[in-house]
């Protein structure tokens, strides 16, 4: 798969059953080698004051930084969802202002506690989990470690309670399956456990969560007003190069052939024959940027009806499959339609496909989208392209946007809007396309 675009990103993938004891023996080897990380974060704090601390805590904080983050990855497996990465950002560049903001940031200690916590806690309960599963394979194979090994080195099973040979070491084997039942039954628990309280220190609070939300907003609101900005310029010069030039020139047709009427009624007639003509293209562009901004076939026959008249335009066939009770918003639905007919216009374009399918739904309190075409594929979200224009659109109203896109095809593009059921007129669309 040469293309791979995602908003947002896909869920963590969970660890096979069988790999878990190996990555909870990492873990807990990672724990203890987080302690050095904990005790330079620790000392360099107060070597600030002669300088000293300064060039080890850019050191150390980054490291511990990249130690987190790698957590934050391993965990994720196991929590099934991704822990975000809370830092905050120096508001202006400059060596003070990094540290400055690496000190007054409240993950940069939370960080640090969650070295000592992981290294005692998250320490106990991944070699708990890993030394379950090594013990039932060490009771599974103990009569042949007993057989091949010297007299003495494994005939104590139990750290010398008792004593067996060869044959009275197949006695010892029923105790692997009891520390298989107890790892089958606690182990993915306990690394769990290990996660949850990795999370709890990871992840964000509830006030970064609200400032990482502000954020998103704020670059969102930013991204929308310089779209309406953009297409508010286009509809500008359009009226300008077209309909305006159009009037002018009819005007000044409308001026000579009124000087000319007397004298020359022929030329008059010419000149009010290509006036009309120029009234007529003048009131096509206008009609056409008046479409652009929003489709009469979308207020009259609603979301369905407008994809089925789009789908009739393509050059190709496109089924459309829609199952929305009722209509949604005028915004929602304008959003929706115009990111559907950019993915039509992106396939006619360039997928050189030969059919292509549509599909809207509403289920979870979102308007699900998935345009999909059997062509050539290699779709990418790019600055200044159409899909990212499609993405910035969606992303006004909190939605996403998901694309997969191999090289050799076909292409499906996933949307989602937020739209709550009873935001959805009862009302259903009506018409035909």
């Amino acid at each position: 798969m040469s293309t791979v675009a995602t908003t947002p990103e896909a869920p963590p993938m969970r660890y096979p059953k069988l790999a878990q004891p190996w990555i909870a023996l990492l873990l807990a080897v990672l724990a203890e080698l987080g302690i050095a990380l904990f005790v330079l974060s620790v000392v360099s704090v107060p070597l600030i004051a002669v300088w000293v601390g300064i060039p080890l805590l850019l050191v150390v904080v980054p490291a511990a930084r990249w130690f987190a983050n790698c957590h934050r990855t391993l965990l994720a497996g196991f929590l099934g969802e991704r822990i975000p990465r809370p830092y905050k950002k120096p508001p202006m560049p400059g060596m003070l202002m990094r540290i400055r903001t690496i000190l007054t940031d409240p993950q940069t200690w939370r960080d640090i506690v969650w070295l000592l916590v992981n290294a005692v806690l998250g320490f106990t309960l991944c070699l708990l989990s890993a030394v379950l599963f090594l013990a039932t394979l060490f009771y599974l194979v103990y009569p042949l470690l007993v057989g091949v090994t010297p007299e003495g080195v494994f005939t104590e099973p139990f750290g010398g309670l008792v004593t067996v040979n060869f044959w009275t070491s197949f006695l010892v084997m029923p105790v692997a399956l009891l520390a298989f039942m107890i790892w089958n039954a606690a182990g993915e628990r306990l690394l769990k456990a290990n996660a949850f309280v990795a999370r709890s220190l990871l992840g964000p609070t509830e006030s970064a969560k609200l400032a990482m939300r502000v954020r998103e907003l704020a670059e969102s609101r930013a991204e929308t007003v310089d779209t309406q900005a953009a297409e508010l310029r286009r509809i500008e010069r359009d009226l300008h190069d077209g309909a305006q030039a159009r009037l002018a020139a009819l005007s000044m047709n409308l001026g000579m052939a009124e000087e000319m009427v007397a004298r020359d009624p022929a030329q008059a007639a010419a000149l009010l024959t290509e006036a009309r003509e120029s009234a007529s293209t003048a009131l096509s562009e206008l009609r056409d940027l008046v479409r652009g901004i929003h489709p009469p076939v979308l207020a009259d026959r609603g979301l369905e009806g407008a994809v089925k008249a789009l789908a009739l335009t393509c050059p190709f066939k496109v089924d459309v499959t829609f199952d929305v009770p009722g209509r949604p918003p005028a915004p929602v639905e304008s959003a929706a339609y115009f990111a559907i007919a950019e993915c039509l216009a992106n396939a006619v374009k360039y997928s050189a496909a030969t059919n292509a399918w549509v599909q809207i739904t509403h289920e979870d309190e979102k308007l699900h989208m998935i345009v999909g075409d059997d062509g050539v594929g290699g779709a990418t979200v790019k600055p200044g392209g159409g899909l990212y224009g499609i993405e910035r659109r969606l992303a006004a109203f909190d939605g996403t946007l998901t694309v997969v896109s191999p090289s050799a095809g076909p292409t499906t593009v996933i949307m989602e809007l937020p739209c709550e059921s009873s935001s959805l007129k009862t009302t259903p669309s009506s018409g035909k396309a």
